[in-house]
């Protein structure tokens, strides 16, 4: 599975951006699909996640950011809302077959990986 992820770029705080991650296999309909971001120096961090039709997200973004997905496209995606200075970092979709609820927000519990899209809120 291949997993493409689009739509970062500038924005300034307190606007919007909207993620997508395109998948080339039918299949991830079934997988957990999530979001990680990676910040200039620091460590790759949970940040959404979508289990059939369950999300979950980090405290850090949780009434601003959304996850959803569309099977019929194979897509998922990320709407960001309130955007904060904070929230530059470097995004990245991530799909796995046997990811348990439990494990969702643990990046090695994820199979596949895209590139990363590079998002930068300016103050």
């Amino acid at each position: 599975v291949q997993l493409q992820a689009s739509g970062g770029g500038l924005v300034q705080a307190g606007g919007s951006l909207r993620l997508s991650c395109a998948a080339s296999e039918r299949t991830i309909r079934l997988y957990a699909m999530g979001w990680f971001r990676q910040a200039p120096g620091k460590e790759r961090e949970f940040v959404a996640a979508i289990k059939m039709g369950n999300t979950i997200y980090a405290e850090s973004v949780k009434g601003r950011f959304t996850i959803s997905r569309d099977n019929a496209k194979n897509m998922v995606y990320l709407q960001m809302n309130s955007l904060k200075p904070e929230d530059t970092a470097v995004y990245y979709c991530a799909g796995g077959a046997t990811v348990i609820s439990g494990r969702l927000r643990q990046a090695e519990a994820y199979d596949y990986w895209g590139q990363g899209t590079l998002v930068t809120v300016s103050s």
